[in-house]
């Protein structure tokens, strides 16, 4: 556990960090939203503030006034049990509060906090503290990803930073690492912070597999692409086919072929796509399919994280064949924040690792990340299994 003093630390960091990546922004950029999954800067400066607001200041610090009465109206996610919100297609008609009102409020909150620990170092609120945090972590990555995605889709493919490495290669060779059948120890198991749904700590058996100590490439996956993999039904399955022809889909997001080679959107601009970084912005069902083609397949999570000793995780979230479910005595939290991981446990599929968009001391090798099998905004690759 850490220490109060630097917790809050911690916590001050945390916060600069937020603001910091929204530094390269226009102010015409804080309120844009495509598509529903992607939500304004604005919003996630607002919502992680009222995060803090809600759940440690209003019901731990006395005599706290609230900033605005109509804020968590406006930035409560997804919290049934906190009150009524704007629906999330909405989030980019929040012309007001202006920016500058928003940055006021996460100002008039990290100081309230501050002043709160400065005075109380209870173990609760020290635990709702790391929860805030860690909250706050997983916002900074669809912060970024959220802004790749708007910038990514205005007609003039503006770069949000000239030094931003988005896509770092794997120098090693490639090897298949084998992995003994035996019976293994799966879900978090050290005083160290983890969520709800990485508890549960439970024994796995796994016949023998072989796991690649390499994330498929771009390379990989263009040869996949000239080889007609987007067309050939029998790679897919019935769900990911229907996908492919509803929405047209031909290649990973963001890539462009211009004058016969492939460029993609990354946040420096268009660029040529690397032929040796790994492959990124695909779907599960994507993933799936190019497997299919190769005559392998995806790790489950538990073969994942069997393995993940072997090899450098946490650059890509990479897609697995493990359907988002609870562990053996999952138990939801009391209240609201017992809303934050069970309620999705239906319908998605794990990723593990991480991405060059997840912020520092956030992730650790039995993070479960979750989606849907079509999105592909964050950084979504793949790893093989034979």
């Amino acid at each position: 556990m850490i220490l109060t003093a630097s917790l809050l630390d911690f916590f001050l960091e945390t916060r600069k960090h937020s603001e910091n990546l929204c530094t390269p922004l226009e102010i015409e950029d804080y309120v844009v939203q495509p598509v529903v999954d992607v939500s304004p800067p604005k919003w996630h400066l607002g919502h992680t503030t009222w995060f803090f607001e809600e759940f440690i200041l209003k019901p731990h610090a006395k005599d706290y006034t609230v900033f605005n009465e109509d804020f968590s109206f406006v930035f409560n996610s997804y919290y049934e049990t906190v009150g009524k919100r704007v629906v999330r297609s909405d989030r980019g008609n929040l012309s007001r509060p202006s920016v500058q009102k928003v940055y006021d409020y996460r100002h008039y909150v990290t100081e309230a906090i501050n002043l709160l620990f400065t005075e109380n170092q209870s173990t609760a609120l020290h635990n709702l503290l790391e929860i805030g945090i860690h909250h706050e972590k997983q916002h900074q990555e669809l912060l970024l990803t959220d802004i790749k995605y708007i910038l990514g889709n205005n007609p003039l493919l503006p770069s949000y930073s000239k030094s931003f490495v988005e896509h770092p290669v794997e120098t090693h060779p490639q090897d298949w690492i084998t992995i003994p059948e035996n019976t293994y120890t799966i879900g978090h198991n050290t005083d160290d912070f983890c969520y709800d749904n990485e508890l549960g700590v439970h024994k796995v058996y796994l016949n023998e597999y072989k796991i690649s100590n390499k994330l498929v490439t771009n390379r990989e996956f263009i040869e996949f692409i000239s080889d007609k993999g987007y067309q050939k039904f029998d790679l897919w399955h019935a769900e990911g086919w229907d996908w492919v022809n509803q929405h047209t889909i031909t290649n990973p997001l963001y890539w462009h072929c211009v004058d016969g080679n492939w460029h993609h959107y990354t946040l420096n601009g268009l660029q040529k796509v690397h032929l040796d970084a790994p492959v990124t912005h695909i779907s599960y069902y994507e993933a799936f399919a190019f497997a299919q083609w190769k005559g392998h397949r995806l790790p489950t999570e538990f073969e994942w994280e069997s393995a993940q000793q072997y090899f450098p995780w946490g650059k890509r979230w990479e897609w697995t064949e493990s359907a988002y479910l609870a562990y053996p005595n999952f138990k939801k939290a009391a209240g609201a924040l017992g809303e934050y991981n069970g309620k999705f446990m239906v319908n998605q599929k794990v990723l593990r690792g991480g991405s060059v968009a997840t912020p520092e001391k956030h992730t650790r090798p039995t993070y479960r990340n979750f989606f849907q099998t079509s999105l592909r905004w964050q950084y979504t690759g793949l790893r093989l299994v034979k």
